[in-house]
């Protein structure tokens, strides 16, 4: 496998990190329940579990 011949400055290491950047999470509002919750992710309200607008499950599962 090859290796590198010399060794990567720290600058060039940081010029390609700096297209690495975080991104805001989209959210989006429920038509059902009217919540603000992370598009394409179930989400709990009221003790239910909803997606996609649809009641999933009656009792949300428990978290550890």
């Amino acid at each position: 496998m090859p290796n590198p011949k010399r060794r990567h400055s720290q600058q060039r290491s940081a010029k390609r990190r700096t297209h690495y950047k975080a991104e805001a999470t989209t959210l989006s509002t429920d038509s059902t329940t009217g919540e603000l919750h992370v598009r394409h992710r179930a989400h709990v309200s009221e003790g239910k579990l909803f997606y996609k607008g649809k009641l999933v499950a009656e009792k949300a599962p428990i978290k550890k």
